[in-house]
């Protein structure tokens, strides 16, 4: 069936049933609003994804969009040390669009959203040329002050947690059509389905270490850049703690002749987390020591080893390409 042989009230029930409910919503999905019980301030933020600019029908299913829009959301909460608790979908639908997409669609939302209570508790339904999806999350800061990119301090360590260049890898070797084998398989499925460690830095950011956090979704060097510029700091990478996670890039780089060290310094949307944490502090579990913040800086400064990165600036969305 498709999308032009259906209704919205027809489609809704289908797509309904298959999103969680959060454990925070006293009014879930089906009234005008939803209502969520939150133990501190509210944190929000907003992502889309448009069809042939962030994923393809070809490459991934209904399921992979689904867990990709939620996760890259739920990690934009996390990073500023909130508990995810509740999702707002909207989406955009052709109508040559087959209604089990969508069904597949939700089924992807709930895979991320259950494991952390997470609720999807409303959104909208409009018709469109290609598939289009905005997806809102509402976190709750449990009473503590937000992690920003803004208060790294000059002596913090520099932490990360989660994947680096994995997703720039999954995603040259879906374009370039190369054989999907094992060897290279995870790397193409963390391009479809980004895993953040999103316990792990809540986790991190309830200990009470992390001076400052953000999701890395638009390639380490230029998101470094952006806290680096925020705190008015130069952040000084660790040339050997970075080659330490390179791990599969090796293998999908060889047999592209590409060069791993870019997809690392400079691929998006593993949604990892680049923190800062006090000289004295215990590095949180999940992450690990890639450089330091070296001094006070302007504008902002990133290095590695001391030494300027040229040409490696990361994605930019309205970048020439």
């Amino acid at each position: 069936m498709r999308i032009s042989e259906t209704t919205e009230d027809l489609l809704l029930s289908r797509f309904l049933p298959l999103l969680p409910t959060g454990e925070a919503a006293i009014v879930p999905t089906g009234d005008d609003a939803a209502v969520l019980s939150l133990a501190g301030d509210a944190v929000v933020s907003t992502d889309m994804l448009i069809e042939g600019r962030h994923f393809r029908r070809d490459w991934s299913t209904g399921a992979d969009v689904g867990f990709r829009a939620a996760m890259q959301n739920l990690a934009d909460a996390v990073a500023m040390g909130a508990n995810p608790r509740s999702l707002v979908v909207s989406l955009g639908l052709p109508s040559d669009l087959d209604v089990e997409w969508v069904s597949e669609f939700a089924t992807g939302l709930a895979q991320a959203c259950e494991p952390g209570g997470v609720g999807v508790d409303g959104g909208d339904l409009v018709s469109s040329n290609e598939i289009a999806i905005s997806v809102t999350v509402i976190g709750d800061m449990e009473g503590r002050s937000p992690l920003r990119r803004a208060t790294a301090d000059i002596g913090d360590r520099i932490i990360h947690a989660g994947n680096l260049g994995h997703g720039a890898a999954g995603l040259a070797l879906l374009e370039a059509g190369a054989v999907i084998d094992d060897a290279v398989a995870g790397l193409v499925d963390d391009f479809k389905r980004p895993k953040p460690p999103l316990r792990e830095a809540l986790a991190a950011a309830r200990a009470g270490g992390i001076r400052a956090m953000m999701d890395v979704s638009d390639g380490l060097v230029r998101d470094a850049r952006r806290m680096a510029k925020a705190s008015g700091v130069w952040l000084d990478f660790n040339a050997k703690m970075l080659e330490s996670k390179m791990g599969a890039l090796g293998r999908a780089a060889g047999r592209l002749r590409a060069d791993r060290r870019e997809w690392l310094l400079t691929g998006g949307e593993d949604h990892g987390f680049l923190a800062t944490i006090r000289p004295d502090a215990v590095i949180p579990a999940g992450f690990m020591e890639i450089g330091e913040v070296m001094g006070p800086s302007l504008g902002g400064r990133v290095t590695i080893e001391q030494r300027e990165i040229a040409g490696l600036g990361g994605w930019d969305h309205f970048g020439a390409r």
